[in-house]
């Protein structure tokens, strides 16, 4: 059980946002739920049934003064901050680097790096700031950080993009006593994947339905992501439906 420490989870009001949230509140965590849908971050909570661990913040990742909020609520509440799970994603619109509009590669940049950005930001100020000083991030990448789909270059540039910023946090994070790791997932059973489990479009051009596993899988590896002490860290966890194509895309 981990009673009386901090989390906030981005993007908890669906998919493995809400998976991991609840698996956190269930584990005695303090959970500071984020996400644009208020509505839909309460049910995240209602199905936690953990109201009093809970505190709902509506929050939009790609505007600094929300995410500056975000983090503000979480300290006047609890005091301090031990883990942040940076999940907010978005796949953005299909297409290739010729087909792709600027207004729509800006749109999944913003969410999926500048709004991870914004969050690391205010979370290593505050871990860095507080006493005893510390935490923990989990950045939420993708196995698009490793191999592209065919038609997602918006989303793939920001996943591998994501790699970068996990290595940097790590490594600037090291001497404020905060640790920073990845979780590259493939295929979790999402309402953003649904589409996967009925046909998917594989590098020869075909349409394939592909497997998936149970988001569940993904908060119980975040849970041992996040149960370490701070002198131990998974740097990066790959976790995919077993026969998906990822190795070789095939």
């Amino acid at each position: 059980m981990s009673a009386g420490r901090v989390a906030v989870v981005t993007g908890a009001g669906s998919g493995i946002g809400r998976e991991v949230a609840v698996a956190l509140l269930g584990q005695g965590w303090l959970v500071a739920l984020a996400g644009r849908r208020e509505a839909a971050l309460r049910d995240t909570v209602a199905a936690a049934g953990r109201e009093d661990s809970a505190l709902v913040v509506p929050s939009d990742v790609t505007e600094d003064e929300s995410v500056a909020g975000l983090f503000s609520t979480v300290r006047d509440r609890w005091g301090r901050l031990d883990l942040l799970v940076n999940n907010a994603g978005t796949f953005g619109p299909a297409g290739s680097v010729d087909e792709l509009t600027p207004q729509q590669w800006r749109a999944v940049v913003d969410v999926n790096l500048t709004g991870m950005f914004l969050c690391a930001h205010h979370a290593v100020r505050a871990m860095r700031d507080q006493e005893p000083a510390g935490g923990r991030i989990i950045n939420n990448g993708s196995i698009s950080a490793h191999a592209p789909r065919p038609r997602s270059v918006a989303y793939t540039a920001t996943k591998h993009a994501i790699t970068g910023l996990t290595k940097s946090i790590s490594l600037d994070g090291r001497g404020h006593g905060i640790a920073c790791g990845q979780i590259d997932i493939g295929n979790a059973a999402t309402e953003m994947t649904s589409g996967i489990a009925r046909g998917a479009v594989q590098a020869d051009g075909s349409t394939s339905p592909e497997p998936t596993f149970d988001a569940a899988n993904v908060a119980e590896a975040v849970l041992y992501m996040a149960g370490l002490p701070l002198s131990a860290n998974v740097q990066f966890l790959t976790l995919t439906a077993t026969t998906m194509p990822f190795i070789g895309r095939g």
